[in-house]
C-alpha cells in the first residue's frame, strides 16, 4: 500500500501547474535555452494529434503492396548479435551512406480498433519506422509506435509487406522489438554512440508523414549530447542525442546514422515549433534494452519500491529542499526495499552507489543496470540533512 502525504499531494498539484499542464502535445517557445542537463517537455514523434494528416496516429493510406494485417501477438524471443563495424572506418558520402542504410529501414503501419463514446467502432491508423536487426526478422522501433495497436504491418524497402508479432517492449526507454517472417533481409550496421562528438555529421532516415515512395532522408549534425527531456512529472529520458537533422511524425523508430552509415541513435522525439530540434536514443543504451528483450521478451530492472517524482522549483520551495536536483519519494510501497530500509515520503534521493541521481531518468537507468539482488547505497536528504542507507534491490511485482 502506498502512503502519500498531504504535502506531496499539494506538491503534485504544483507540479502540474509548473509543468504548464504537461500533455502529449506540449509546445515550447523557440527561445527556450537548452543545456546538457536542461529538462524540457517534448512531444514524441507519434504524438502530434492536432494535425491528423501528419500524425503517426492519423489515418495513413495503406501501401498498395500491403497484405491484410494480422493481430499483433507475442513472438518467442531469440538471441541475435548486432552487426557492428569499426568506428574508425572511412566516412562515406551522404549518398553512399544512405544507399548502405536504406535497405535496413522499414515502414511500420498500425491499426487500432477503438470504441467511441457513442459505442461506434472507430478505426485508427498510425505510421512509424523501424530498423532491421537481423536476418531472423527482428526489427527495432519505438514503443510508442506500436503501443496499443491491434495489428502491425511492416513494409520493406523493396515493397514487400508482412504482419508483425511483438517480441517485447519497454515503455520507460520507449523501445520495442517486433518480428516478421521474411527472407532476404538486410540488417543494419551499428556504431558506437560513446564516440560521438558535437558537430559530427548525422543522417536521419524514416518514413516521415507516411509519405509513399520510400523513406525520407535528412542531414544535420550532432547538436548536443547527454540531453535530458522531461516527458511528465514522473518520467524523464536521459543521455539523448540532440540533432538538427529534420525529424517529423513518421520518423519515430527510424535510425540516426553517422557518416559511415552506422546506426548511432533511434529517432524518438521532437519539440513543436522548435525550428528543427530533435532527439534520438543513443544506440549504446538501446543495446542494453534490446539484448534483454531478445533474451527474455521483457526488460528486468531492480525495484526500490517507491513512487518517484522529479524535484521541481515549486516542490523545492514548498518543501524547503536544500537541493535543486534529485528524485523525491512521493510514496513508499510497503514490504519492499525502500520502506524496509527506513526511507520515507518526502525524502529526496540524490545518489545511488555514489552515482548522481538528478531526475527519474537517472533513476530508471540505474535500475536498468542494477538487477534484483544488487546491493545499493542510497544517499538522500531528509529535513535538510544528508543521510545514507543500504538496501538490496527487489524484483518488480507484476
Amino acid at each position: 500500500m502506498i502512503k502519500i502525504t498531504l504535502a506531496i499531494a499539494i506538491s503534485l498539484l504544483l507540479v502540474n501547474f509548473a509543468c504548464n499542464r504537461v500533455e502529449k502535445t506540449d509546445q515550447f517557445a523557440a527561445g527556450d535555452v537548452l543545456t546538457p542537463k536542461t529538462e524540457i517537455h517534448v512531444t514524441s514523434v507519434a504524438e502530434v494529434q492536432s494535425l491528423p494528416s501528419t500524425s503517426e496516429n492519423a489515418e495513413t493510406p495503406v501501401p498498395a503492396a500491403q497484405i491484410p494485417p494480422a493481430p499483433l501477438v507475442t513472438s518467442t524471443p531469440t538471441m541475435v548479435d548486432f552487426i557492428s563495424v569499426s568506428s574508425h572506418d572511412d566516412s562515406m558520402t551522404t549518398v553512399e551512406a544512405v544507399r548502405e542504410l536504406e535497405p535496413s529501414v522499414v515502414q511500420i503501419a498500425t491499426d487500432t480498433v477503438a470504441i467511441s463514446q457513442y459505442n461506434r467502432i472507430v478505426p485508427q491508423t498510425g505510421v512509424g519506422s523501424g530498423i532491421i536487426l537481423d536476418k531472423a526478422g527482428n526489427i527495432l522501433t519505438n514503443n510508442h509506435v506500436i503501443e496499443g495497436a491491434d495489428y502491425v504491418t511492416v513494409t520493406l524497402s523493396d515493397g514487400r509487406s508482412y504482419p508483425a508479432n511483438l517480441v517485447g517492449s519497454d515503455s520507460i526507454t520507449d523501445l520495442a522489438v517486433i518480428k516478421i517472417a521474411a527472407a532476404k533481409l538486410t540488417p543494419a550496421k551499428f556504431g558506437n554512440s560513446s564516440n560521438l562528438e558535437v558537430g559530427e555529421d548525422v543522417i536521419a532516415v524514416g518514413h516521415a508523414l507516411g509519405l509513399k515512395g520510400g523513406p525520407t532522408v535528412s542531414k544535420g549534425v550532432v547538436s548536443a549530447l547527454d540531453r535530458t527531456i522531461q516527458t511528465d512529472a514522473q518520467k524523464a529520458m536521459v543521455d539523448l542525442i540532440q540533432t538538427d537533422a529534420s525529424i517529423n511524425p513518421g520518423n519515430s523508430g527510424g535510425p540516426l546514422a553517422n557518416s559511415r552509415g552506422e546506426v548511432i541513435g533511434i529517432n524518438t522525439a521532437i519539440i513543436n515549433d522548435s525550428n528543427g530540434i530533435g532527439f534520438a536514443i543513443n544506440i549504446d543504451d538501446a543495446h542494453v534494452v534490446v539484448d534483454q528483450i531478445l533474451r527474455s521478451g521483457y526488460v528486468m530492472r531492480g525495484f526500490l519500491g517507491i513512487t518517484p517524482f522529479n524535484v521541481t522549483d515549486s516542490i523545492r520551495e514548498q518543501l524547503n529542499l536544500p537541493v535543486a536536483d534529485g528524485v523525491i519519494i512521493a510514496g513508499v510501497v510497503e514490504g519492499f526495499p525502500a520502506g524496509e530500509s527506513g526511507l520515507q515520503t518526502e525524502d529526496v534521493i540524490v545518489m545511488l552507489n555514489k552515482a548522481a541521481i538528478e531526475n527519474s531518468g537517472d533513476l530508471s537507468k540505474f535500475l536498468l543496470n542494477n538487477p534484483p539482488g544488487s546491493n545499493v547505497e542510497v544517499s538522500f536528504y531528509r529535513n535538510g540533512e544528508l543521510r545514507k542507507v543500504e538496501l538490496v534491490l527487489a524484483d518488480k511485482p507484476d
